[in-house]
């Protein structure tokens, strides 16, 4: 029922920008409870990554999703002492920017354990601490 929703995505909006001001990366879109803003025009890319942020949203009740968000990029960076890596290595992050690129992502996703499955690679800082010899 919910697969089908999408955010309302503002173009243009000066949101973005403010928010880079308290974050290690210089955001162009951000997703926030239904609603999407960009510092300018949105392309089909972005426009699925921050739809999938949104459903993981809308699976987690909104603020789920913002507490786990802020609580893997907090462990991330205790572990990593970079910003932008622990923006990157993020669960959240890594299933938006995998998924994105395929256009039928959307209607395959799997609820509740697309996200999940990135955990790993974030307990591993995102490599596996296996190395071969």
């Amino acid at each position: 029922m919910f697969k089908n929703l999408k955010p309302i995505m503002f173009e243009n909006s000066r949101i973005p920008g403010w928010v880079s001001k308290f974050t290690p990366i210089d955001a162009y879109a951000i997703s926030f409870f239904i609603f999407v803003f960009a510092k300018g025009e949105l392309s089909s890319l972005t426009k699925r990554h921050e739809t999938i942020h949104f459903q993981q949203q809308l699976e987690l009740l909104f603020v789920g999703q913002w507490l786990l968000y802020a609580y893997y990029f907090v462990r991330n960076y205790m572990k990593l002492k970079d910003g932008k890596m622990s923006y990157y290595l993020n669960p959240f992050e890594l299933e938006a920017f995998v998924g994105a690129p395929n256009i039928n992502y959307l209607k395959t996703r799997k609820r509740y354990s697309s996200w999940w499955a990135y955990r790993k690679q974030y307990k591993s800082g995102g490599h596996s601490k296996k190395t071969k010899k």
